[in-house]
């Protein structure tokens, strides 16, 4: 309710909601009326889980991973009593009270490293397959910047110095192998990312805006839920 004194739980995914599309975000989080959903991404999940536990080791140690050494990035996986939580998603995440919507905004990072002058980097795992040369420029990865973007907003507001360059390790699966032999090969790569998140603050805002509407916003033009929606209307009537 848009009276409720209780802060409102509003993750990273549902910012990018909102930006997408306001009425779907507000049917959503305003109606409880949900999106079709779509199933799990089971692989990507492995590949985190499996990095995750590489990057634990050496984070035990405080040592840096060979690809770091590799990609000339002076830093070592950041040893933090909150890791695992900032790591939870589903839970917990980075959280911070934005007092002026009285919203908790929490997103859940894949890892963080730290450099010798303890400024701190966000750190994305994506996992992908294709022949093309990896790169942030196609449309759909806009919004794996802003996940960044938000990501490191959050950690500033948690009081730590955040580097404005983040890194995505993207793990390309290899399909030019003569014989599957019950394994995929990846190759691996850092893509460095100069985040800005002046953003951030506006759309929070907004969306708070938009879910204490009582009338429903409009649909994003390019919204394919809504226009599906419209066409299916408009072929019943």
């Amino acid at each position: 309710s848009p009276k409720s004194k209780t802060p409102f739980r509003l993750s990273r995914s549902k910012i990018e909601f909102f930006l997408q599309c306001p009425r779907c975000f507000y049917l959503d989080r305003r109606l409880g009326i949900k999106r079709p959903s779509m199933p799990g991404f089971t692989l990507n999940m492995a590949v985190d889980s499996l990095l995750k536990k590489e990057f634990d080791i050496l984070r035990a140690k405080q040592k840096a991973h060979p690809l770091m050494k590799a990609y000339g990035i002076d830093a070592v996986p950041f040893l933090h009593e909150k890791m695992d939580d900032w790591r939870d998603s589903l839970h917990k995440g980075v959280e911070y009270l934005h007092k002026k919507t009285n919203f908790i905004i929490c997103g859940g990072v894949d890892d963080v490293w730290r450099t010798p002058k303890n400024e701190i980097i966000v750190v994305d795992y994506k996992a992908t397959s294709t022949r093309n040369a990896i790169s942030l420029e196609d449309k759909y990865k806009q919004a794996y910047k802003r996940q960044m973007e938000i990501y490191q907003w959050l950690l500033r507001k948690n009081g730590f110095k955040v580097s404005d360059t983040a890194y995505f390790v993207f793990c390309n699966g290899k399909s030019d192998r003569k014989a599957f032999d019950g394994k995929l090969e990846f190759d691996v790569t850092i893509i460095p990312y100069e985040g800005n998140d002046s953003w951030v603050e506006r759309a929070i805002v907004s969306a708070h805006e938009c879910l204490n509407k009582t009338k429903m916003p409009a649909s994003a033009p390019d919204c394919e839920y809504c226009n599906f929606v419209k066409e299916r209307i408009g072929a019943q009537s």
